[in-house]
This record gives C-alpha cells, structure tokens and sequence, in this order.
C-alpha cells in the first residue's frame, strides 16, 4: 500500500528520432525537459494540473496521456493506482517532432516506478516494454528513458535498446517553426509500403556511418545524414522544413527531418557550426521559428523520491 502523502517529481527529456537515415531506430536524448509532481492523495482517481506548453489544451483527468501511462505501468504490474495530484510542468514542444508524446508516456511510467519503489522492481527491460506498448514503437521512449543516443530494436521477447554516448563536439540545434505542427500518424501515411533495393542499401550504410560519426568522428555528419527512406516521401506536407533542410546542406550543415516534422535537428559538428545554421535559419525562413540551442542529455529520465535527495 502506497503511503498517502508519498511525491516524487519526475524529469524527461526531449529527444529527437530517425537523425536521417535512422527510421524508427535511431534516437537522441536532448537537453530540454518536461516535468512531472505526482502526490498521492485519498480521493481515487488522477486530476493534473498543467503549466506552460499545452496548458490550455492537454486533458487534466484520467485522459491525460501521462495518467494512461501511470495507469499502465501499475496495471502491469499488478498494483492498483493510488488517488493522485499531479503537476506538469511542460516545456517540449507539441506536434513539433521532438518525443512530447513519448516523453509524457515515459513520465507516467516513471511516476509509477517512484511510487512503487520498495513494492515493485522496474528493471530497463520492463521500463522500455510498458513505455513501448503505449507508443507503438521504441525511437522515442528508448532516449527519453536511458539518455544519449539510442538504437532500438525489436525482438521476439520484447523492443530492446543500446546506449551509446556522443561525441562531445556533437552540437545540436532544433529549429522550430511557431506556427506549424505535424501529426506522425500523418507522417507516416505518406510513406510507401516498400522502396527500391538501392535506397534500403544506402541507408544501411548511411545508419553505420551515422554511428561512427556521432561517437567518433563528427567531420563526417554531413554524409552520414543523408537519407532516402521517409524525408523526401515527406517533404510535401511540410514545404519550408524541406526547403531549410536543402539550404541548410547546401551550405554544409548535416541538416534532417527532427523525428516525424516539421521541426529541424542540425548536427553541428562544433558549438559554432550551429550558430551559423541559426542564423542560416533566420535569414531564410519565410514564417516564424526558434532556434532551440540544445546539449546531449546523456542521462535521461529520472525520479526523485521528495523525502530523499538520491535519484532513482
């Protein structure tokens, strides 16, 4: 029985998936965060509280995605779900590619993870398995979950993942554009069912090369990031990503779709190589964006019980 009156506060990255040629493999933690206070309390039920990204639309009861995945987790594993307050604290971009859906499933399950510690183990297999069933697939929870750059992939026994850390000249920038969202569903409808053999072949290579260059060698993003699986197949519904994308390697930047769109993830090889794509951005764009100046977050999800200092 979980104590009235246990909190734990909870901390989830951004991440962004695929880093081109990668589809629905490869993913990296990114240092902005969402926030979750989870109080147990008397009364059944979840109410929640959201403060700054989507305060205004995201549910505050039982359907708030962050709820479903508590509720999931406890399911799992075979304990009932306390009455609970929750405050969110939001600052992932929504519908903007960069795992705000996958970052509130994630914090759900390590809210009942904090809850439950001393009742119920939650091993790294079982963590990336709940959070997995909920999104359909590993790209986004495996990063948000473990930190740094992620392969994940599926088995007979269940999705699986290997961290790796990152170069540390890997200097991300997201451009976000203000006023435009992209649905993944929407994303990947316009994909087709099968490619040429000689596209899948490149982006084999192009997923190793991807590899080495984020651990090893940054000099080679730019060729590492060349895709020709999902972005072109993309590219109509979002016209001005496609068009920065172009410009931005054009001048040399290892420029990609950031997990579904519209957003852009630009691989800098140095801390000033993002800045001139900041700028690149700036004086090309022909709507609004924000330039996002983002670190690797090589941690990922934590949990802090309130009634001691030590991270789960």
């Amino acid at each position: 029985m979980i104590p009235l009156g246990r909190r734990v506060t909870v901390k989830v990255p951004a991440t962004t998936a695929n880093l081109g040629p990668g589809f629905d493999t490869l993913g990296l933690a990114l240092s902005l965060y969402d926030e979750i206070e989870a109080t147990v309390r008397e009364a059944p039920g979840a109410t929640v509280t959201v403060e700054g990204v989507g305060a205004q639309e995201v549910p505050t009861d039982a359907s708030n995605l962050v709820v479903r995945a508590a509720a999931h987790a406890f399911a799992a594993v075979g304990q009932p779900m306390p009455g609970l307050d929750l405050v969110a604290r939001n600052r992932i971009p929504h519908g903007r590619g960069m795992g705000s859906s996958g970052a509130a499933i994630v914090a759900g399950i390590m809210t009942a993870k904090g809850l439950l510690e001393g009742i119920v183990d939650f091993d790294a297999d079982l963590l990336l398995r709940l959070a997995t069933e909920l999104e359909g697939h590993p790209d986004n929870v495996a990063p948000a979950l473990f930190g740094g750059l992620t392969i994940a992939w599926m088995t007979p026994e269940g999705p699986r993942h290997k961290k790796l850390i990152v170069h540390r000249g890997v200097s991300p920038l997201v451009g976000v554009p203000t006023a435009s969202t992209m649905s993944t569903a929407l994303a990947r409808s316009l994909q087709p069912q099968s490619v040429p053999h000689e596209d899948a072949i490149f982006n084999v290579s192009r997923s190793a090369l991807l590899i080495a260059a984020l651990i090893q060698s940054p000099e080679l993003l730019l060729q590492a990031t060349e895709d020709k699986l999902h972005q072109s197949y993309r590219a109509s519904a979002m016209p001005e990503t496609d068009a920065l994308i172009r410009m931005l390697r054009e001048h040399d930047m290892a420029a990609v779709v950031s997990g579904a769109g519209p957003s852009i993830l630009v691989l800098g090889s140095d801390p000033a190589q993002r800045l001139t794509a900041a700028d690149l951005i700036a004086r090309h764009a022909t709507t609004p964006w924000e330039c996002l100046l983002l670190a690797v977050d090589f941690r990922g999800a934590t949990v802090v019980p309130h009634s001691q200092d030590a991270a789960a």
